[in-house]
């Protein structure tokens, strides 16, 4: 797409899409929302699944770091478990009320003459209580969730498993096996990137992806995105910005508001989860 800047010289616009994670990205770090859903996954792992407490910290540890989601760790090592059941009580006891609204991104984003949209490993509920509680719910084309990739996700009971302990297999000081697989598609897996964006019909060569996580980022950078890491203003290796606020983007990125022009509507394919006038 071609535009004339202000200065008369015909450009060629970079970007037509801007994707955007949504926890600790689009609200900082610091309203304990994270510290609270840890918590809540810590407590759900000894009250739901039985695993004892002295046990709990090194093992979500362990699948976070492997699997990117203890919950997506948790279904791999063989636990069995409603997602919808997982989600409510994770998210049903986080203090949103920490959440403010946030008129400053509100006018950046609508400002923007670009495609906006969410992509979050979150579900549907706790993205629209998020974005409402932000005053953003009508600032995106729409969201990419938990359940736009895992449509299928009331997982069939397993028959004769057994857990994997995943705790003795790091501890032996030749791991021969290799890891069990998950079910759930999730970030930073690459190819739960690649999905995303066939459903939202992105082409990761035009679009800015702005994430917290720096294991993220890496991944959307290996899938062709352009990245800012949000939350610092140290840029990592697969980073090609980096700022300290969401608030920085207009200040780090100018050419985004450069045109006045509307990108071209390219609708999505029928599959995206929510869109942002659900509230919540």
């Amino acid at each position: 797409m071609e535009f004339e800047n202000r200065y008369g010289f015909a450009t060629t616009q970079k970007y037509d899409c801007l994707l955007f994670d949504l926890d600790d990205t689009l609200y900082p770090l610091s309203t304990g929302i994270a510290r609270a859903c840890g918590k809540n996954i810590k407590d759900y792992m000894i009250e739901k699944l039985g695993i004892p407490e002295d046990k709990i910290v090194e093992l979500s540890n362990l699948l976070y770091k492997n699997y990117g989601t203890t919950m997506a760790g948790l279904r791999a090592i063989g636990y069995d478990f409603d997602y919808d059941e997982y989600h409510s009580f994770v998210h049903g006891r986080l203090p949103y009320e920490n959440i403010k609204p946030d008129p400053v991104l509100r006018s950046l984003l609508l400002s923007l003459p670009l495609r906006k949209v969410i992509f979050t490993n979150a579900d549907r509920v706790h993205a629209a209580k998020a974005l409402k509680k932000l005053g953003l719910e009508d600032c995106f084309e729409g969201i990419i969730c938990f359940e736009t990739l895992n449509p299928t996700h009331k997982n069939a009971a397993f028959e004769n498993f057994e857990i994997f302990d995943i705790v003795e297999h790091f501890n032996r000081s030749e791991p021969v096996d290799s890891l069990p697989k998950t079910p759930i598609v999730c970030k930073p897996s690459d190819s739960a990137i690649v999905k995303a964006l066939e459903i939202a019909a992105i082409d990761p060569n035009r679009t800015l992806f702005f994430e917290d996580s720096v294991r993220n980022v890496q991944a959307g950078k290996r899938v062709g995105l352009h990245t800012v890491l949000v939350g610092t203003s140290n840029k990592v290796k697969g980073a090609d910005y980096a700022l300290e606020s969401i608030h920085n983007m207009k200040e780090a990125l100018p050419e985004l508001w450069e045109s006045d022009m509307k990108s071209s509507d390219v609708g999505y394919s029928g599959k995206v989860a929510v869109e942002t006038s659900v509230t919540a």
